[in-house]
């Protein structure tokens, strides 16, 4: 069964920005199904765009940003 974006449904999303970008923490449920909590990293191209990038490794102020973020995303789980 392919993915339909139709059946995924946002139950929280909030974000953190910081000097290198920002990084976004969200609670989706696909098809009525768990809810499940996703952490992206996006970073601003030479335009000044934000482009996704590989979450990676967090710095001690990215942890202290988004923990009250995920702390806040489990209560809407």
């Amino acid at each position: 069964m392919p993915y339909d974006s139709n059946l995924d449904q946002e139950v929280f999303s909030q974000e953190w920005e910081g000097e290198a970008g920002k990084i976004a923490v969200s609670v989706h449920s696909y098809n009525n199904g768990p809810k499940k909590l996703q952490i992206v990293r996006e970073i601003k191209d030479r335009n000044d765009n934000y482009t996704f990038a590989k979450l990676g490794r967090l710095s001690k102020e990215e942890i202290e940003g988004v923990l009250p973020l995920i702390q806040a995303a489990i209560k809407s789980m």
